[in-house]
């Protein structure tokens, strides 16, 4: 026997040891200072990036089934469930995820997608027939849906082509793309159509200025002419206003509170009255039912969304019962909606749910779960439960965040913690499903934190302005020191093994934090981040320039110009001591790439370690599959070269 013949038979009775091999980098990504990604880690971590969700998008009355957004392929796209537990159909085919769609009222003959290209933010409205879209709008400005009429004839949106900066309102009957017409010219970004009234030739129009600002109009649809119906002077948010058929207005609001309510607005004297009871929570969304006889509304409650029932005519209110402690979560179109035959559509996760939708009977409150989405082959019932965490900061204002912790009997002694910062900043950290994090907690042992800092919603009014302006923004920053001193003082967390994440304006908290606190810290993932608030200001898209500076200050003002600079991470860029891992898009409109690349090179010029992803194809996150994989794969490796020793668990 020959001695290549012996080592054939050889390798065939034995098999060979599969070859060691790195993660093919996807072609859009430019991976800068990052170590290749070995494959045992994308293998490891394989079944946690499986995880579907649901979300609702309405119903279609002709069919009585629901419209849902979820992902099979690379990207989110639309599909119908006929009925609960039915099969998902996918219904779109896009390579690009699809922001959203809804179904015409009444007859439901026509689908409206809403979607952009490369997540530059510029999206378009089309009209989904047989598996194709065809563009309604001019395929250049951004243009963002608004509301159908009540006879399914017509759609309200706004579009920026005329300046760029302007949100200026339209109607279009999507059937006819000539049909077009702009009804009105206005100043801001933050208009749109918001309800149509019943006989077609009004509409509500809101006009958002800030989370603390929007006012509401009546507009004359064959003149454009607006009538105010609240003080375009107060500083007041009104929210989601709806015609009833009964003529009254159905509002959310903060008139006269610290949260918002549901309530009734008078049309003569612009006065809100309200309705829901719960005086302590938020009221975040709500539907009224086309007969107007029921309304469903859900409460945020310390981050749980809570569902209620309301008899319009007596005012009862029924709570439900029956759901997960989740989260019923933001959405562009109805969040809620309440469909002729009386049921109530909604999507909702939690920590054990990925993200499903539910119905809930109007009359009987009895709760039907439409799907199941899959979570990888991975047991949802092993996960971490959050725990509230409460501390006093340093002016004795309380803040609070959600704590993940590994499984004790799994992971015993003191454990490494992330602390992971929202975006907005007027945003909220709720106890929803975490998704591939889970790996971090379920197989790392390393604990999870989310704080809600002031800036934070969901907590009142009050508490969402205390961090506005430049001269107050870095007080959030001391927050995040008043629960890093809380949580390195707790007995089953390693006070030396501690870092940060943050997305967005979180980016801009996750720089600052490394700046203030690097000596308490042993690495920062800053995602799509803010780290110079006057060239962001400079550089962030037009048509959201001025709500920014609402919210930040404004860069023009010498003063507030001087501070802007004080405070950003750039300028303090020589306390940062630990590694970075930064995440950008190259088409992102909100925090252009500039933001990262400035950061990259003051920190590597002082000598500092910052691992750069640079998705070409991507805008504010990251929204396509193999993307969003790699920089998890990325985060997963800095994550256990930082934290944890060795690199191992």
């Amino acid at each position: 026997m020959t001695f290549h013949r012996a080592l054939l038979l050889a390798a065939i009775a034995t098999p060979l040891a599969p070859a060691l091999a790195d993660v093919p980098k996807p072609a859009a990504i430019v991976a800068d200072g990052v170590p290749a990604i070995p494959d045992a880690l994308a293998a490891a971590t394989q079944p946690y990036l499986q995880t579907r969700k649901a979300a609702f998008l309405g119903w279609n009355e002709a069919t009585r089934g629901m419209l849902i957004k979820t992902r099979f392929g690379n990207t989110d796209q639309l599909h119908t469930v006929a009925v609960p537990d039915a099969a998902r159909q996918q219904v779109s085919f896009e390579g690009e995820p699809i922001l959203t769609g809804s179904v015409s009222p009444g007859k439901g003959d026509v689908t409206l997608v809403q979607k952009d290209v490369g997540g530059g933010e510029f999206y378009q409205l089309y009209r989904l027939s047989a598996g194709r879209l065809q563009l309604l709008t001019d395929g250049k400005s951004r243009n963002w849906f608004g509301a159908w009429s009540r006879d399914g004839r017509h759609v309200g949106y706004s579009s920026t082509r005329r300046n760029g900066a302007d949100a200026d309102l339209y109607v279009i009957d999507p059937r006819d793309p000539g049909s077009e017409r702009k009804v009105a010219e206005v100043r801001g970004g933050g208009w749109n159509i918001a309800d149509f009234s019943p006989d077609g030739t009004k509409a509500l129009v809101l006009d958002r200025q800030s989370i603390n600002k929007a006012d509401l109009y009546e507009m004359d649809l064959a003149s454009g002419r607006m009538t105010p119906l609240t003080d375009p002077k107060a500083q007041v948010s009104y929210e989601a206003p709806h015609y009833a058929p009964d003529g009254r207005l159905w509002v959310i609001s903060d008139a006269g509170s610290d949260f918002l309510r549901l309530g009734t607005l008078d049309r003569a004297s612009g006065a809100f009255r309200p309705v829901s009871r719960e005086a302590k929570w938020d009221v975040g969304d709500y539907a009224l039912s086309p007969d107007g006889a029921t309304i469903a509304y859900a409460t945020n409650e310390a981050g749980v969304s809570r569902l209620h029932v309301l008899d319009t005519a007596t005012g009862a209110v029924r709570a439900v019962s029956g759901l997960p402690a989740g989260v019923i979560p933001w959405s562009i179109g109805p969040a809620i909606q309440i469909s002729p035959w009386g049921q109530i559509g909604f999507s909702m996760s939690s920590a054990r749910v990925a993200g499903d939708v539910f119905s809930v009977d109007a009359k009987t409150l009895a709760v039907t779960r439409w799907t199941h989405s899959e979570t990888g082959g991975l047991d949802p019932n092993v996960n971490a439960e959050p725990t509230l965490v409460e501390v006093k900061s340093f002016d004795g204002q309380p803040v609070s965040g959600f704590l993940y912790r590994p499984d004790p009997a799994k992971f015993p002694g003191k454990r490494p913690v992330i602390v992971d910062i929202h975006g907005g900043p007027e945003g909220q950290t709720r106890p929803d499903y975490l998704g591939a994090t889970n790996y971090l907690i379920n197989e790392l042992g390393i604990a999870v934190f989310f704080p809600n800092v002031r800036g934070s919603s969901g907590f009142g009014k009050r508490f969402v302005n205390l961090d506005n302006g430049p001269f107050k923004r870095e007080d959030s920053v001391r927050d995040i020191g008043a629960f890093l001193d809380a949580l390195q003082k707790d007995p089953m967390l390693d006070a030396a093994r501690f870092a940060v994440n943050g997305v967005s304006y979180g980016g801009y908290m996750c720089y600052a934090t490394a700046t203030h606190y690097s000596a308490r810290l042993k690495g920062a993932n800053c995602y799509v981040a803010i780290s110079n608030f006057v060239t962001f200001l400079q550089n962030t898209q037009s048509y959201r320039r001025d709500l920014r500076r609402v919210e930040y200050g404004d860069e023009r003002d010498p003063v507030q110009r001087a501070q802007l600079l004080k405070i950003s991470p750039l300028t303090s860029v020589d306390k940062i001591r630990l590694p970075l891992l930064i995440a950008t898009g190259g088409n992102d409109p909100r925090v252009p790439a500039s933001e990262a690349e400035q950061i990259i090179a003051a920190v590597r010029g002082n000598g500092g370690t910052a691992w750069h992803l640079l998705a070409k194809n991507e805008g504010h996150v990251f929204h396509k599959k193999e993307n969003e994989d790699y920089y998890f794969y990325t985060s997963i490796l800095f994550s256990k070269t930082t934290l944890l020793r060795g690199g191992a668990r």
